[in-house]
């Protein structure tokens, strides 16, 4: 359960991994002190274990402990989707530029030197807590929407992408990982070519892996980032499209798609292997389900959703 402090407003929960018992003591106490909830882990291991039952906003992780040292956790959490967007901040000792870096590679948003200095500790949560939420919030919302979308840096590096892109993926590229700084190799001269002129190409379409994509420019208002829409071709994803924004059944959504084509009952019929009348009874539950009465209107709606 969230807690909440006396006026109701939701309490960041934070996860401390440090195998140090002074260092865990010193750094509950000043979270709490901030009205913060805080966990404590005292290695990798239960690190992740915590995890699989646990979504704090935030992990200070302890960069260097005993077996499973921080790095190679913060590793694994990135890996997971299920904790990939848990902003982690590094505290260590170690002040060598190579030992930031590796920290950083890892998926790290920050660190901070022991011993920690408080002001600026939670100077630097309270943004990455801030920026962690916005992200997250958006990209869940692009995923529940059905949105198959990433955000590409103008040197071609991944900033983000929608849990229905990293399916898709890990699909063309097995070998694609979920915490990888950029797109699928196979892709990226597309993603080049639409950053060098976006006007002139338009879209890219690709057969890769067995999977026929379309890769286009979408707009985006946030500087330095470039958005794309990569959606799978051809009427099999275009129907899965469909069933995911509508009430309609599999064979529902068939009928629509093709009558948003322009396609006669009789055609319609013949494609998917039914009879004109059947055509005609499931047209009438797809106008029933979108809550319109003419081909016209449903045919609008399944325009703006394989549009989108």
């Amino acid at each position: 359960m969230v807690a909440s402090d006396p006026a109701g407003t939701r309490r960041d929960c934070i996860l401390v991994v440090d195998d140090n018992p002074e260092s865990l003591r010193f750094l509950v106490d000043t979270l709490e002190a901030e009205s913060m909830d805080v966990l404590i882990a005292r290695s990798g291991e239960a690190t992740l274990e915590l995890l699989g039952e646990a979504a704090p906003d935030l992990i200070l992780m302890d960069a260097l402990m005993p077996g499973m040292s921080g790095l190679e956790t913060t590793r694994r959490i990135k890996a997971d989707p299920a904790t990939a967007h848990i902003p982690v901040i590094f505290m260590t000792g170690l002040t060598d530029p190579e030992h930031v870096i590796a920290a950083l590679q890892t998926g790290g948003v920050d660190y901070v030197r022991k011993p920690v200095e408080v002001g600026e500790l939670l100077a630097r949560m309270r943004v990455h807590l801030a920026n962690a939420r916005t992200s997250y919030r958006s990209r869940l919302a692009l995923g529940r929407a059905g949105r198959s979308l990433a955000a590409v840096s103008p040197q071609g590096d991944l900033v983000w992408c929608t849990p229905q892109a990293e399916s898709l993926f890990q699909r063309l590229d097995p070998a694609w990982e979920l915490n990888s700084p950029t797109p699928p190799d196979a892709i990226r001269p597309a993603l080049r070519q639409l950053l060098i002129d976006p006007g002139h190409t338009g879209a890219v379409n690709l057969a890769l892996a067995g999977i026929d994509i379309e890769i286009a420019l979408a707009e985006s208002d946030r500087p330095g980032e470039a958005l794309f829409k990569i959606t799978e071709a051809g009427e099999a994803s275009k129907v899965e499209l469909l069933l995911r924004q509508t009430g309609l059944t599999r064979r529902e959504a068939e009928v629509l798609l093709w009558v948003s084509y322009g396609k006669t009952n009789r055609t319609v019929s013949e494609i998917l292997g039914i009879s004109p009348r059947t055509v005609n009874k499931h047209l009438e539950q797809v106008f029933r389900k979108l809550g319109v009465e003419t081909r016209a209107a449903a045919t609008a709606i399944a325009v703006r959703y394989l549009s989108e």
